[in-house]
């Protein structure tokens, strides 16, 4: 049965959207409503200028008889701005303020909306690298991975600073912690990375590098590549950072105990992305 053109921009648009950077070919699109492959062009020249003119990332066209479309995820400079300084704000509230200089973040990273629109952040900075997979660290950084992971379309992997049965036999290293100098150990599944893969690391906070370091050095034994690291948050360090090279969503530039207050900005998010009025280059495929 055939379907009417509302309904097939309303499916065509879902299910480009549950599988980003994934080429479908307009032969299953034809197949699937029963329509002409010229009616599916037509459809998706429509989704294509609604996702451009509504932010909501770039449907990219590929020609050849192996070709087909790819829904590209990803976000204008506006969007991250507005969401930015929106979290900003958030984080600058006094009722944040945890021993050690460290700032409250469970009730955010808990919120779908808001992991939502991270996790879109992180995937718009990395959309044109080729990823395999998501790393972080148990348990803040899970559900920042999983959002980013879903938007790369790629699993996410989980290091874990204590062994569990369940996982098998894993590989470990020993990690100097930045803000408290402590040596301490992290551990991966065997199974969890191929060699050669490309890893991009997330996390909640970070403050001196060293658990950030120590994935990377995780991802060194496993003869993987890292991609690279991003953050939701950064606190000033008064040392020497163990990592250069991240980016941050947010900075905490001063927290002051006495006087109960926070300094929140956006990070170095905005100078290290390319947005979606710029992502112009061809992304490559999976």
């Amino acid at each position: 049965m055939k379907v009417k053109r509302s309904e097939r921009l309303i499916d065509i648009t879902q299910y480009l959207m549950a599988r980003p950077k994934t080429l479908i070919p307009l032969t299953f699109f034809s197949a699937r409503y029963e329509s002409a492959k010229s009616s599916i062009s037509e459809d998706l020249a429509i989704v294509k200028r609604t996702f451009a003119a509504r932010g909501t990332g770039i449907l990219q066209t590929v020609p050849g008889a192996a070709g087909g479309v790819r829904y590209i995820p990803a976000v204008s400079r506006e969007f991250a701005e507005t969401f930015l300084q929106s979290m900003a704000a958030r984080l600058a509230e006094k009722e944040r303020l945890l021993p050690g200089g460290y700032v409250y973040l469970s009730d955010l990273l808990g919120q779908p909306t808001i992991l939502n629109d991270i996790g879109r952040l992180i995937a718009t900075q990395y959309v044109r690298n080729s990823v395999d997979v998501v790393m972080t660290v148990a348990t803040k950084g899970i559900p920042i991975a999983q959002a980013t992971a879903s938007f790369l379309n790629v699993p996410f992997v989980i290091v874990r600073r204590d062994s569990k049965v369940t996982e098998g036999s894993t590989v470990s290293v020993n990690y100097v912690s930045g803000s408290s100098n402590r040596i301490e150990k992290m551990e991966l599944s065997k199974r969890s990375l191929r060699e050669g893969a490309k890893v991009l690391v997330v996390d909640d906070f970070m403050k001196g590098g060293g658990t950030v370091n120590g994935m990377r050095t995780l991802i060194n034994e496993f003869d993987a590549e890292l991609v690279g690291i991003a953050v939701f948050a950064e606190a000033i360090f008064s040392g020497k950072p163990m990592v250069s090279n991240y980016s941050s969503l947010l900075r905490v530039d001063d927290v002051d105990t006495e006087a109960q207050t926070i300094v929140a900005n956006p990070g170095n998010y905005l100078e290290k992305t390319t947005f979606l009025e710029d992502l112009t280059q061809a992304v490559p495929e999976r």
